[in-house]
């Protein structure tokens, strides 16, 4: 994602290169099954004297993350939309207490509300829309640069919403929508991290590129394809293409 593409969350705000001393600390919970990219992420923007971010916590799983941000309190969750456990939008749902009401689930405390901002590889529209449902202030992926971030971090604790063009599309599409979407059966019948090998696939990646996008290896993706293509009984990569581009997945 360019700097373009953050809007006002310019490189000469919070940690920025160049830019003024941070205001003020903003604690971040970070959420993420992939343990490698928890730690680039720590490195890029947990550097708190320079960027204003404390990291008080990590977690890997839906039960793991409600813990970890009822225990700590964050001012911002940066939050994976796929997780193990029923995925983000399963942690914002139990989490909900946390972010409507500043209260925590006895309903004994008054802290600021805990805001996510979710950071995630999948771009899909039915995840964007999914999360913000649920609560989410933000979207953004993980191609976000590390001062980016840090800005999209203090504007979702100021209670801005942070998204990238394409994706604020989606969700003004979604809202403004006076219809239902249709359920897709055959898409229904694939599990989240199927869809997103599909979406790599049908758009040209190598399997050896969806493995590193996706922190994955190889045999997995391999794997993945091969699920893909008897749920929806087709025989190749190429009919496989086809079949998303004629539902726009791509």
């Amino acid at each position: 994602m360019t700097q373009g593409q953050m809007g006002s969350a310019g490189p000469t705000g919070p940690g920025g290169p160049g830019g003024p001393a941070p205001r003020r600390r903003v604690r971040v919970v970070l959420v993420d099954d992939h343990r490698m990219f928890r730690t680039g992420v720590r490195a890029e923007i947990g550097e708190t004297a320079r960027t204003g971010v404390e990291v008080v916590g990590e977690a890997a799983d839906v039960d793991q993350a409600v813990n970890v941000v009822t225990a700590t309190r964050p001012e911002v969750v940066l939050l994976d939309v796929h997780l193990p456990g029923g995925g983000g939008a399963e942690v914002l749902k139990r989490c909900a207490p946390l972010m409507s009401s500043g209260e925590g689930p006895d309903h004994e405390s008054a802290e600021a509300p805990v805001r996510f901002l979710a950071l995630s590889v999948s771009d899909a529209a039915e995840d964007v829309i999914g999360v913000i449902r649920g609560g989410a202030r933000g979207y953004v992926t993980k191609t976000i640069t590390g001062a980016d971030l840090v800005n999209a971090i203090f504007r979702v604790a100021d209670g801005d919403a942070v998204f990238s063009p394409r994706l604020a599309g989606f969700v003004l599409d979604a809202f403004a929508a006076t219809d239902t979407p249709p359920v897709d059966e055959d898409l229904d019948r694939l599990t989240q991290r199927e869809r997103e090998v599909l979406r790599l696939i049908a758009r040209g990646y190598a399997y050896k590129e969806v493995a590193k996008q996706l922190f994955i290896s190889v045999k997995t993706v391999e794997s993945h394809v091969s699920a893909v293509l008897r749920k929806l009984q087709l025989s190749n990569r190429h009919e496989l293409t086809r079949w998303a581009t004629a539902r726009r997945l791509v």
